[in-house]
């Protein structure tokens, strides 16, 4: 039976909408020759097991991370996932769980949200999480609009040294809204303060970083933090989770809000999500955190329980009064992120951490031997760090794939500046010998 979506009439309608003539035209942008010019290869009343491994047979022509080791990171990390966790997020109940609306046919996903939001606090050394959001660009637009909100003022600092990609959805979130946004640059890798000190104005609502910033370098902001406080001015960090078993959590550095991206708790690439975005806060702020915050009561029967305590987005109260119109905590990822933290244990993600630290600096050391490569910025890191090449990235990239590796992440996509810069992450799955292949690599093309 065929299966037709769209009748010929809304084809029509929807090409002449987008000023298209045909179908041909909406998909000219494609190589010619990846369309698909016959049809497919099947014959009438194939079997259902004969379907399955004609498709597996064509799939396995593409490459995956699984068959090959994988240094690139820029937010988004291939860490090891307990089996565990797939069996456990997997159950049914959780997998197909809708929004908790009714508390007492919800108790199971609430106490998994109201375990991931205490745990998320732990992790970060803060007040208060929400149950969480999208992902890590996202909360970065939670977070500048609920700095805006709380300190009624409409000007933005964000640091270069945070990801590119976030900053571009942050200024998507604030579109239309009297916010502006401002740019600090980056000296050597770092924020610089002395630009933020002379950006500062009495309309500055927030200054937003990231530590481990875009580029690996572990950025020092207690100094900062002290000024900002001084000027009345928020703080808002973005933070890699993973990190936090090695270097200290915001909340010791009195940052005001925190947030980040939570794939590297438990979620798998996955061609970039889903994921989910966490964001927690100091409890002065409880008011003006966007989305849910689950809570934990006490029922009729004297019981434990657990409800929706907090609520605060434009579907459930008076819309002038709504925080935001967040409606996904994607649940699902944040349970992943749960059973993650809790198969691994506090010391558990200490020696995962230590180990992704150690790892990346032998590979920037053994790196650097060579006369071709070099470290771009001096300075502390985590797992990630620049190289400065003689020879282009896409040169590099290629020869290491031609060599069962996928290499680093060219930063020349993201600024012309960057020019012959790739950043290399290395997570605690990486072994020795697939680094010492990779600078033999690099060694051949130097």
């Amino acid at each position: 039976m065929n299966y037709t979506p769209h009748t010929k009439y809304d084809i029509d309608e929807m090409l002449n909408e987008i000023g298209l003539k045909n179908i041909d035209e909406l998909f000219s942008q494609l190589p010619k020759e990846l369309l698909l010019k016959d049809e497919l290869e099947l014959a009438d009343g194939i079997s259902e097991m004969e379907v399955s491994t004609f498709v597996q047979t064509l799939a396995r022509k593409n490459n995956s991370f699984s068959q090959h080791p994988i240094f690139m990171g820029g937010g988004v990390y291939d860490h090891y996932i307990p089996p565990a966790v797939d069996l456990l997020s997997g159950r049914g109940e959780f997998y197909t769980a809708y929004t908790p609306y009714q508390p007492e046919a919800s108790q199971g996903t609430l106490q998994a949200i109201i375990e991931y939001q205490t745990a998320i606090t732990r992790l970060t050394k803060m007040d208060i999480a929400n149950a969480s959001l999208y992902d890590g660009s996202t909360a970065l637009g939670e977070a500048i609009l609920m700095s805006v909100e709380i300190s009624n003022k409409n000007e933005v600092l964000i640091s270069s040294t945070v990801h590119p990609e976030w900053i571009d959805v942050a200024h998507s979130y604030v579109y239309g809204k009297d916010i502006n946004i401002k740019l600090i640059n980056q000296n050597n890798g770092e924020t610089s303060i002395n630009e933020i000190k002379s950006m500062i104005s009495p309309n500055t609502a927030c200054v937003c970083i990231q530590s481990p910033n875009f580029f690996g370098v572990i950025e020092d902001y207690r100094e900062l933090k002290k000024y900002l406080a001084e000027q009345d001015v928020l703080l808002v960090v973005a933070v890699y989770p993973f990190s936090l078993g090695f270097i200290n959590p915001p909340g010791e550095w009195d940052a005001d809000i925190v947030i980040g991206d939570g794939q590297s708790l438990g979620n798998y690439i996955s061609f970039g999500g889903p994921h989910f975005g966490f964001l927690v806060c100091k409890k002065d702020f409880i008011r003006k955190i966007p989305g849910r915050i689950v809570g934990e009561t006490i029922d009729a029967f004297e019981q434990k329980g657990f409800c929706l305590t907090f609520q605060t987005r434009e579907q459930h109260i008076r819309r002038e009064k709504a925080t935001s119109n967040i409606c996904s905590n994607q649940a699902l990822m944040a349970l992943r992120a749960i059973i993650y933290l809790s198969l691994l244990g506090e010391d558990g993600l200490k020696e995962a951490a230590n180990l992704a630290y150690h790892k990346a600096h032998y590979l920037q050391k053994k790196i650097c031997e060579l006369s071709a490569y070099e470290l771009k910025f001096n300075k502390p890191f985590f797992n990630e760090f620049v190289i400065q090449s003689k020879i282009k990235p896409e040169i590099i990239n290629k020869s290491l794939f031609d060599a069962g590796i996928i290499g680093g992440l060219s930063l020349n996509r993201f600024n012309n500046q960057y020019e012959n810069q790739i950043l290399f992450a290395v997570t605690e799955k990486r072994t020795k010998n697939e680094m010492d292949n990779l600078v033999k690599v690099l060694q051949k093309i130097s």
